[in-house]
């Protein structure tokens, strides 16, 4: 599923659908479900995109050619055909409904619904066995949440089998609370595993837009609808840095990494900023170094990037230099930069800070700039002496500031 507005993600989704907006210097949201699915060998994948999709369009055609068709692999992009009405999707369960036909054509014995904007490793192998062996006709993944987040995911009842016996979409008040801790609730990760024919069967005795809202809810009295524990079952082998009782770091593969049951639906600009933060630092709490479980994209062909250090005469003395952050090729730092993510062909020039922020493809920040806690979108050229995120009554005369204090400089705002 791919069609999201991100309205919430503005000015970011402006001119690109929220999958298709950059994440870790040099991905898309999109990038790491197509892992996933890659990783756990499944092959036969349809992307349903919907708003502003031709950003989303050309990453896919660019970096993710790799299917064999000859085995039955294939990546297909499909937005709305129009094939029942003349409308577009007008939710998750219409996009799939006005699909039916692909999935009639292949017939698979199950079919994975995902959201192609979330952040997350999952192996969806250990989801599909956990599906077969409690006979389920649909499973949910479920991740435990505060239960202050109710109103922004939908929110399961489960009985002691984990089947479900009721679910909430989105509840303003009163949610159902998990019967071992009533401070926390299950959340739908947006990821459903069907029977072909239970879903079959779903989509055309009923004509509701929503899995969650509506198909779902409509399921659960009539068929064996189960959830999947992602935080206790989800197991990604993989290596890991460790730190000896002599102060040693070891690199050694172990069945858990501390990041396996990590997931961020990136919904705002805050969460957005955070997933990236959550990047850098020593032991990041997303690691994208893991080698059994690549994160695959469209790599830009650019050069390694490159720190500047020079004392020549008569600029002086810079050093250019970037702590717990990643740095995307292409780029040339001559100034300072901590705990951020820089994209590709970004230039910091001499005299300037970054920090805590993301910045994205074909930036130039000028010398002496000082920028902290904000994101800043393609295509801008920074002037010299600019401040960013230390004037907030300035910031908000100028771009979008977040709740917590971000600031989002949109794509071309400094030419």
């Amino acid at each position: 599923m791919a069609g999201g507005r991100g309205e919430r993600l503005t000015p970011l989704t402006l001119d690109r659908a929220k999958p298709a907006v950059p994440f870790g210097g040099i991905y898309r949201l999109i990038d790491l479900t197509l892992s996933n699915c890659i990783n756990s060998q499944l092959y036969k994948i349809i992307v349903l995109p919907q708003y502003k999709s031709q950003s989303l369009t050309d990453h896919l055609e660019a970096g993710w050619n790799i299917f064999n068709h000859k085995l039955g692999h294939f990546l297909k992009i499909v937005p709305p055909q129009q094939q029942l009405s003349g409308e577009l999707y007008r939710g998750t369960a219409d996009a799939i409904r006005q699909n039916l036909y692909l999935i009639e054509i292949t017939r698979p014995q199950h079919v994975l619904i995902l959201s192609g904007d979330h952040i997350y490793k999952m192996d969806y192998n250990l989801f599909i066995r956990h599906h077969v062996e409690k006979n389920a006709e649909l499973s949910i993944a479920l991740y435990e949440v505060r239960k202050e987040m109710a109103q922004q995911v939908g929110v399961a009842e489960v009985d002691e089998d984990r089947r479900l016996r009721g679910f909430q979409e989105k509840p303003k008040e009163n949610p159902t609370t998990i019967p071992w801790n009533p401070n926390r609730v299950l959340a739908s990760m947006g990821i459903y595993l069907f029977n072909t024919d239970t879903l079959l069967n779903a989509l055309k005795s009923n004509d509701k837009d929503d899995f969650g809202k509506d198909i779902i809810p409509y399921l659960i009295p009539d068929v064996r609808v189960y959830a999947y524990p992602f935080q206790k079952q989800n197991i990604i082998e993989d290596y890991a840095y460790h730190t000896l009782e002599n102060g040693e770091r070891k690199l050694r593969l172990e069945p858990r990494t501390h990041d396996s049951s990590y997931w961020r639906d990136v919904g705002t600009l805050d969460e957005y900023w955070n997933a990236n933060m959550d990047l850098t630092g020593l032991e990041p709490s997303f690691n994208l170094y893991g080698k059994n479980w690549p994160i695959h994209t469209y790599q830009t062909p650019a050069p390694p990037a490159k720190f500047v250090f020079s004392n020549e005469r008569p600029e002086g003395f810079r050093v250019g230099k970037a702590l717990d952050s990643i740095v995307a090729p292409g780029s040339m730092i001559s100034g300072i930069v901590r705990n951020s993510v820089i994209s590709y062909y970004v230039f910091i020039q001499s005299w300037a800070t970054v920090e805590e922020s993301v910045i994205l493809d074909d930036v130039v920040v000028g010398r002496n700039c000082k920028i902290k806690k904000a994101i800043i979108d393609k295509h801008n050229m920074i002037p010299s002496n600019t401040e960013i995120g230390y004037d907030p009554k300035k910031d908000r005369s100028r771009f979008t500031v977040t709740p917590r204090g971000i600031v989002v400089v949109p794509k071309g705002y400094f030419k």
